[in-house]
């Protein structure tokens, strides 16, 4: 008959120990995915009789008390097959020739969901972005580009951006995302879905979505030729339009870019507008001065944008980014901000304007 040693295996007479590992040490158990926990542990010290072929996971539903498991030559093992939301525990087992060890101590609490995730594209150009495993639903912003002084004296006028939340999606397909370039409009699948909209000179960009803002519209300078750009449209309210001639740029709203200011003097170059960034709305961006006797200087960029830059000599200054319009002066335009758009998921706890709209 065997017998029966403290670490459950037994002894043969005439044979060596045989018996089986200890148990190993529980670590961490952490969501892998919407439908799949990993656990991690230490292996044991001891590992009997032979060396410990595989060690086994068990995951048990803390409310219907269903188990699942999983198997692998080392920490940590992916537990899969789970439902999204329930709460689970787990234990892991070492085996080796003789058999399974005893289960470890029980792990913490963890519930599979889908990991949070993001795509920007910021240069302008046509994509296709394909659904990751797990991801069927996202929340999308677009910001158009910014527009160029013309020759009547305006300034450009700043891009819009817009929103829209917990867009339905499905993993492994692809779907159409449209970058703009300087008064270039962009989009997600199409311009009716999300939209972000390109400007033109004084003409200020608009916007397609769940909400969003308008750009800014460019300064006038008429005869004078010295216009501020227009602010990028924010995620509650409009960009800071930009300033006529002698006059400064005007404040951006609901995260918005600021208007670059004109200078008082003809032909000076007119800041540019101020950008507005893909994180999600922030602060909104503040409107350029006046020049008096020099270049008009920039409106600062709102959420996180960059701020345009000052009008040198007789040329406008460069827009921010993204979407920020550009100034102008002596018939010389600065370069409008190309737009953006950044998805990002879940869709139904990750949205726009502000909720869990952090880069991650």
């Amino acid at each position: 008959m065997p017998i029966s040693d403290r670490k459950g295996g037994y002894v043969r007479p005439g044979y060596d120990p045989l018996i089986v590992a200890d148990a190993p040490t529980i670590g961490t158990l952490s969501n892998n995915g919407a439908t799949s926990l990993s656990l991690a542990f230490t292996a044991p010290t001891n590992v009997g009789g032979g060396a410990i072929t595989s060690y086994t996971a068990i995951a048990t539903d803390s409310s219907s008390g269903a188990t699942f498991a999983g198997t692998g030559s080392a920490s940590p093992i992916t537990i899969t097959g789970l439902t999204t939301g329930n709460t689970y525990t787990a234990q892991v087992i070492a085996i080796n020739a003789y058999g399974p060890s005893r289960p470890s101590s029980a792990s913490n609490s963890a519930v599979p969901a889908v990991i949070p995730g993001q795509q920007a594209y910021t240069t302008s150009g046509s994509y296709s972005w394909v659904a990751p495993a797990d991801v069927t639903s996202i929340s999308v912003v677009a910001i158009g580009g910014g527009g160029y002084m013309n020759g009547s004296g305006y300034g450009g006028g700043g891009g819009g951006l817009g929103y829209k939340n917990n867009i339905t999606v499905v993993p492994g397909s692809s779907y159409t995302v449209e970058v703009g370039s300087a008064s270039g409009t962009s989009y997600f699948i199409s311009t009716g879905t999300v939209r972000g909209g390109g400007a033109s000179s004084n003409t200020a960009g608009t916007y397609t979505g769940d909400g969003g803002g308008n750009g800014g519209s460019g300064g006038n300078a008429g005869s004078n030729y010295s216009a501020g750009g227009g602010g990028a449209g924010g995620y509650s309210g409009s960009g800071g339009s930009g300033g006529n001639f002698s006059a400064g740029g005007n404040p951006g709203s609901g995260g918005g870019g600021g208007g670059g200011g004109a200078s008082n003097t003809i032909y000076l170059g007119g800041g540019g507008g101020g950008g507005v960034g893909i994180l999600g709305e922030g602060t909104s961006g503040t409107g350029g001065s006046a020049g008096a006797g020099t270049q008009g200087s920039p409106g600062t960029g709102g959420s996180s944008g960059t701020d345009g830059t000052a009008g040198s000599g007789n040329n406008g200054g460069n827009g921010g980014t993204y979407g920020g319009g550009s100034g102008g002066g002596g018939g010389f335009s600065g370069t409008p901000a190309s737009g953006a758009v950044r998805i990002i998921w879940p869709g139904d706890t990750r949205y726009f304007p502000s909720t869990n709209t952090a880069d991650e």
